[in-house]
């Protein structure tokens, strides 16, 4: 509660958080640790199919973006205009960056493994699972208070991220969510107080 100069208290305005997922850069085997590659033509495929459907969370008051080319143009091509936010970067994967995972597992089965098992470890030399998800629990927790509504374009992982920190799942439920390309979530609430809003068909 905040409290003003009369004496009164004022209740904490409740945040909504609509996250959509980047469009693809590249099929699911194909895709590579801190991925930096632009749309693929099957990932502006599937955009203009979804565009009706979400180009509407572009009223929202608050309009971000993660950094990367495919985050960008997929809040550009649905008329976000979004703002780009350094915290919304995927998950600094060190060594392994540019590389898929069966590249990686097959160079470095024992890092790979500690990698999965233990949500503090970082063999790759980058940012661990733990660290990347307090970060984007820390954006999600310092927005500001607005009358309307906030919608990111990030990278799947980062959408991942803030499910497991906002429902206070632990870390290693990350694994078991699988955010698809363009899928949207939407959180409401307030600084460390997140809920999961499921939406029906009509809004």
């Amino acid at each position: 509660m905040t409290r003003v100069s009369n004496g009164s208290t004022i209740a904490p305005m409740s945040v909504r958080v609509s996250l959509v997922a980047a469009a693809r850069s590249s099929f699911l085997l194909g895709e590579r640790f801190d991925d930096d590659r632009p749309l693929d033509e099957a990932g502006w495929h599937e955009l203009r199919f979804a565009a009706p459907a979400l180009a509407p969370l572009g009223a929202a008051e608050l309009r971000y973006c993660s950094p990367t080319p495919r985050s960008r143009a997929t809040g550009e091509a649905l008329g976000f205009a979004p703002m780009v936010q350094p915290a919304l970067r995927d998950c600094d994967m060190g060594r392994w960056r540019g590389r898929t995972l069966s590249d990686v597992t097959a160079r470095e089965p024992a890092a790979v493994d500690a990698w999965l098992a233990d949500p503090r470890s970082a063999p790759h030399g980058g940012e661990s699972l733990l660290a990347f998800i307090s970060r984007i629990g820390n954006w999600l927790d310092t927005r500001p208070a607005c009358d309307g509504s906030i919608v990111a374009v990030a990278e799947p992982a980062v959408v991942r991220a803030a499910l497991v920190y906002a429902l206070r799942a632990p870390p290693p439920t990350y694994w078991n969510v699988d955010v698809r390309p363009l899928s949207t979530i939407t959180l409401t609430g307030l600084p460390h107080r997140w809920s999961l809003r499921l939406e029906t068909g009509a809004r």
